[in-house]
């Protein structure tokens, strides 16, 4: 049995400003995004160029946060902000939705695209490797803020929250940073490290996030005032997961299945 550490939220304090470690780790997150992203782009079959990043970056991080924001505010807190539509505002005190956020990436991505004339998925694979080192940080993040945390657990590792009482639990936190961050960030930038059929990583993407939520969202605690939507197990997470899998299996069949035409034809 594991104790949770006494972590204070904020990192650095300056005067009457408090920068807290939540905040600090998007802006790791972002930093990430960035430099990983000016590596990709020196290849030769990437959609952009390096200097490019730093617009992709502003762009991308405008739909992180909008789309975050508004998606929490849909999925999983309405009535509070109804109540108080300035928390919307309050990003570094938590409530963030990653499926909100992705919409809202994928939104700002598709104008890019567009702006640009580059092809929207040759774009989506492009950044969607990109993306799983700041889920890391931010699910880190969620753990030093002391927050979405597992059901009660005897298995060795469990972790005490005092908190929430002496019973260990799940730190469901770290299974996700272990497998939306670290373990899905490996497998995108071993399958982009060739050519692919476009569509082809950023259905991965999809499949392999939404997997991995769904299956952390057996052990993770749902939000106390939504509660599990049907059969004492099923949760807004799962539900908004599913979508990205079956989205992304059906974008992973129809690339492969258009390069296997390709070949074909040729």
């Amino acid at each position: 049995m594991l104790r949770y550490p006494d972590i204070d939220p904020v990192a650095i304090s300056l005067g009457p400003l408090d920068i807290y470690w939540y905040g600090l780790m998007y802006a790791v997150g972002f930093g990430l995004a960035w430099w990983l992203g000016r590596l990709r782009a020196r290849r030769p079959d990437a959609p952009i160029r390096p200097g490019q990043m730093d617009d992709l970056l502003l762009f991308g991080a405008v739909g992180v946060i909008v789309g975050g924001r508004i998606g929490y505010a849909l999925f999983y807190a309405g009535d509070q902000v109804l109540a108080d539509p300035l928390s919307l505002l309050r990003v570094w005190e938590g409530g963030m939705a990653f499926h909100g956020g992705l919409i809202g990436v994928i939104v700002v991505l598709w104008l890019y695209a567009r702006y640009h004339r580059i092809r929207p998925l040759a774009l989506g694979d492009f950044v969607a490797p990109l993306i799983p080192p700041g889920l890391a940080a931010g699910r880190l993040g969620n753990f030093i803020n002391g927050e979405l945390w597992g059901a009660p657990t005897t298995l060795p590792w469990g972790m005490v929250y005092p908190p929430l009482g002496p019973d260990p639990r799940h730190p469901s936190q770290l299974y996700q940073m272990a497998l939306e961050g670290i373990a899905l960030f490996v497998l995108l930038w071993w399958f982009s490290r060739r050519p692919r059929p476009a569509g082809a990583v950023t259905g991965l993407f999809l499949v392999g996030y939404g997997s991995a939520r769904f299956v952390v969202e057996f052990v993770r605690l749902p939000d106390a005032h939504i509660g599990y939507l049907a059969g004492g197990w099923f949760t807004m997470g799962q539900a908004l997961s599913l979508p990205m899998i079956l989205a992304g299996a059906l974008i992973m069949t129809w690339a492969l299945r258009s390069r296997s035409s390709s070949s074909t034809s040729h």
